[in-house]
């Protein structure tokens, strides 16, 4: 029996006869060129959404920002209370599973961003410690 084996971007065609492995050649594998986008006036509804989202000013301090994408099933802080670095300021769901985001240092809530049920992009800002 023939395989087309590919590792570490290069492909190898082994024959196998009786539990004998013999190399019958080796190439070097190559990614799929992409494949360009079918009509540019895709992306304007995109630029258009992307500039009709309102821009939220941040307070000052320490941005806690989103690991993942997921929605915010509960926010355990409030605006004003002092956290420890390690206490969980919200709950975020993403996969069916609940992951608690926690406080990266010790300080006060300066300002809480999102709401519960919003919905967050990764690296999107959720609240600010000051």
């Amino acid at each position: 029996m023939k395989y087309k084996v590919t590792l570490n971007n290069r492909t190898y065609e082994v024959e196998v006869e009786a539990g004998q492995a013999m190399l019958i050649d080796e190439y070097e594998a190559y990614a799929p060129a992409p494949i360009a986008p079918a009509a540019p006036v895709a992306a304007a509804p995109a630029a258009a959404a992307a500039a009709a989202a309102p821009a939220v000013s941040v307070a000052a301090g320490e941005v806690v920002k989103s690991p993942m994408p997921g929605n915010i099933l509960k926010i355990n802080v409030s605006l004003g209370q002092k956290v420890n670095e390690g206490d969980a300021l919200l709950i975020l769901e993403a996969m069916k599973m609940e992951n608690e985001v926690v406080a990266p240092k010790s300080g006060t809530i300066a300002q809480i961003i999102v709401s519960k049920g919003a919905v967050v992009e990764t690296g999107a800002p959720l609240i600010v410690i000051a």
